[in-house]
């Protein structure tokens, strides 16, 4: 089942240690959490439009309870549906996690990588999984079918023998949470590169 661990909606964090430049560096971390178990608390039993979400949380409605529920808009756990906001289930949100729709990943996932690139797009597809909250193993399968489905392993360019190898190789990335974003970048620059 996906995972969630209330990352901060300003710099992603999910502890005290805020990035510096982050809209909520000093909140305290039990405030985020608060931020975003009012909204699911609503959420979790009924779909509601934003006014009613807004009077229907325990407490005054903050910035931070904006924040946290555009975070879960963007990143496709609450959907807006014809009777307002909806959080999806979790076989919803796996199932809508598992190909990325927004830039860089949404290239690198459509296209696959080429020789040079290999490195930076398994590392930012196994970061973008384990940020979205996929399980270790969800992350595993879904980044071996890519490998396959992309056309990447095809291209060659790997020492391992099998994508199993290489994705096990690259699970610390999945373990130590890094980030994704510049990865993807630096990726995408060199699969666009071979796409023209």
């Amino acid at each position: 089942m996906p995972r969630f661990a209330y990352p901060c909606p300003g710099c992603r964090t999910t502890n005290s240690l805020h990035d510096a430049a982050c809209d909520f560096e000093g909140t305290a971390w039990h405030a985020v959490e608060k931020a975003y178990t009012d909204l699911l608390a609503v959420l979790v039993r009924e779909t509601v439009d934003e006014d009613a979400l807004r009077h229907a949380v325990h407490g005054e409605w903050s910035g931070l309870h904006n924040a946290a529920l555009d975070l879960l808009v963007r990143e496709g756990r609450v959907r807006e549906a014809d009777a307002g906001l909806r959080l999806l289930t979790a076989e919803e949100y796996r199932e809508a996690v598992s190909e990325p729709t927004t830039e860089p990943m949404a290239t690198i996932h459509r296209r696959g990588s080429y020789p040079g690139a290999h490195d930076n797009a398994v590392f930012a597809m196994i970061a973008w999984y384990e940020m979205v909250g996929l399980s270790w193993e969800e992350t595993r399968q879904h980044a071996v079918e890519w490998l396959r489905e992309s056309g990447t392993w095809a291209r060659g360019g790997f020492e391992e023998a099998s994508p199993e190898a290489l994705v096990d190789k690259k699970r610390h990335v999945y373990e130590a949470g890094y980030g994704w974003k510049e990865k993807a970048r630096a990726a995408k620059r060199v699969i666009e590169a071979h796409r023209g």
